[in-house]
């Protein structure tokens, strides 16, 4: 069987929930080669076994922390050139689409950006995707080179699949480009203790009808009885009341959650490019009349004052 090459996005060994997701995928078109790098690149190892890696390559080296995107983009093309996969899968975060496409140009492969899900077709893997603000479902394969294929976190379900998981050290030699761009200096992201917005399994979000940053708390109990991620729409972000590092939308973030909570949210077409591939959605509005409801699950037509404070409790009663 073909092997598949993984990159593994891990912060100093600690490997996060989409690299787990990208193994189930790459299993069903063949065997998953994980490639990890930097600092903790070996303390990966036992995870990615547990989750159905037959081999870990690994380099650790100052590079991939003082430098930007391009030492990855050496040490995968050298990982490429070493094993001859059948496709190479990438996280669809900012960073991973630009490994990717300069992955892409450098061995002259095509690429797939945003994929959902993955199958296993006779001329290479086929890559589901959905496009036009999720208006249509498309599936797709790479006709030249090597498949260079990104996928949405939350698209395929977390599944153990103990294997060898053997260990062998990557040879990467840097080209003269990956020391052109230095990181100078960094910020830790102040936490909340939610889950990440783009990998959470539930988000909940506010929108203009939330009417004001104070009242925001109600949104954010609701998403901590559920073990949420709190977002937000454009309206609301644009007017000061959340922080745009929580948008939902085509200009912010694009999510795709097991359980979609829109609170006071019309569902304006820029809001829902970036929600609209959730696996259920629920509305809360107290307008029948607006957009939202023609995509949810399910919709509650009320006072989201009323509804979401009653549903914070219901779900605090209910988990004892």
């Amino acid at each position: 069987m073909a092997e598949v090459l993984v990159y593994v996005d891990h912060v100093d060994g600690a490997v996060r929930k989409p690299t787990l997701e990208l193994l189930t995928l790459a299993r069903r078109v063949g065997e998953p080669v994980a490639v990890a790098l930097g600092n903790g690149a070996a303390d990966t190892a036992a995870t990615l076994a547990e989750h159905g890696a037959v081999k870990v390559l690994t380099h650790e080296a100052a590079e991939y922390a003082d430098y930007l995107v391009v030492p990855k983009v050496d040490a995968l093309q050298a990982a490429v050139e070493a094993v001859s996969p059948a496709a190479v899968l990438v996280p669809s975060s900012a960073e991973g689409k630009e490994i990717a496409a300069r992955l892409a140009l450098r061995i002259g492969s095509g690429i797939i950006t945003d994929a959902v899900d993955l199958e296993a077709g006779d001329e290479g893997p086929v890559a589901t995707q959905s496009v036009f603000a999720a208006s249509f479902t498309t599936k797709s394969r790479v006709s030249k080179g090597t498949p260079v294929i990104t996928v949405k976190p939350n698209s395929a379900a977390v599944e153990a699949a103990p294997a060898a998981g053997a260990v062998e050290a990557l040879a990467v030699t840097f080209s003269a480009a990956a020391t052109g761009t230095k990181v100078t200096a960094r910020t830790p992201r102040e936490s909340t203790g939610r889950p990440e917005l783009t990998e959470a399994a539930i988000v909940v979000s506010g929108g203009r009808g939330v009417n004001g940053a104070e009242n925001f708390a109600i949104i954010e109990a609701l998403a901590d009885s559920l073990g949420a991620a709190v977002g937000a729409s454009r309206a609301a972000v644009d007017a000061g009341w959340y922080p745009h590092t929580n948008q939902v939308g085509q200009t912010g973030k694009s999510v795709s959650p097991q359980l979609y909570i829109a609170s006071g949210i019309s569902g304006a077409i820029q809001h829902r490019a970036g929600m609209q591939t959730s696996k259920t959605i629920v509305a809360i509005n107290k307008d029948a009349e607006a957009p939202i409801f023609e995509l949810v699950d399910y919709g509650v037509v009320g006072d989201l004052f009323d509804v979401v404070p009653a549903l914070t409790e219901e779900i605090k009663t209910r988990k004892g």
